[in-house]
């Protein structure tokens, strides 16, 4: 009889060890769950910011959130004030933690975008729509066609007829410039139902460009002087012509040759 009631005791004495072990245990879990989810402000992309942004042009384009500390790197920025002068290295996409790596000396910028121009040729800028500049999506290195139309004087026998013409083919662009966004107005918060797709497609290649680009292209002297006529006196349109694009040889078009 005596026997049993110290098992039953010790039982006990164990039982309550084991329960205090268990909850010592749970009550350091749930400290180190608070500690790794302590919540961290830092710097996101609010609105996309292209290449080449200056930072000084990066306030209404971010915003400060609080991220759990576990989901903030250690080069996270937590203010622009360290970062003036510098500007955007990459396209920045909204939900992104704005980080120093993502900024660079202008200089930087440059020699990391920049593309040799070939021995004999030269560089000259434009600028235009990015309806008009194959939505926007071109990069340094790529190659363009440029399309030439004038409303009259380009057949010499029919001097008042439209024409069109692939005028310069497979121009290597060195630059591309954009202009900054504008401010983006206020919108509503969401609403307690609404929900975010983790899976969205990147918004570079969704959201609709807005402003005009600056396109530098190296060509031949004769091009050149195409490409600046063209910029003066007639309208442009590019399409992006990478180097092994066929060529069917030149051809002026005008209405009656659109449907054939």
């Amino acid at each position: 009889m005596k026997s049993r009631l110290l098992a039953g005791a010790a039982a006990a004495v164990l039982a309550i060890v084991g329960a205090m072990l268990v909850i010592s245990y749970a009550q350091g879990a749930d400290q180190r769950a608070v500690k790794d989810l302590e919540p961290v402000a830092v710097l996101v992309v609010k609105t996309a910011i292209p290449a080449g942004t200056p930072v000084e042009s990066m306030t209404a384009a971010v915003t400060t959130e609080q991220l759990p500390g576990t989901a903030v790197t250690d080069s996270s920025l937590k203010s622009l004030d360290g970062s003036k002068g510098k500007v955007a290295a990459v396209d920045l996409v909204p939900g992104e933690q704005l980080v120093a790596e993502r900024l660079v000396a202008p200089e930087e910028l440059k020699t990391q975008g920049s593309v040799k121009v070939p021995a004999g040729l030269q560089e000259v800028s434009f600028k235009l729509e990015p309806d008009r500049v194959v939505g926007g999506r071109l990069a340094p290195g790529d190659h363009v066609g440029v399309f030439v139309s004038m409303d009259e004087g380009g057949l010499e026998d029919r001097a008042d007829k439209e024409t069109t013409k692939l005028t310069v083919r497979k121009a290597l662009v060195t630059a591309v410039q954009r202009a900054p966004e504008a401010a983006p107005t206020a919108a509503p918060a969401p609403t307690a139902t609404a929900s975010t797709d983790l899976n969205a497609a990147d918004p570079r290649d969704t959201t609709l460009p807005v402003g005009s680009l600056m396109l530098t292209v190296a060509v031949s002297d004769v091009d050149a002087a195409k490409i600046v006529f063209a910029a003066e006196y007639a309208k442009m349109w590019l399409s992006k012509e990478p180097t092994n694009a066929k060529d069917s040889g030149p051809r002026i078009i005008q209405r009656s040759e659109v449907y054939k």
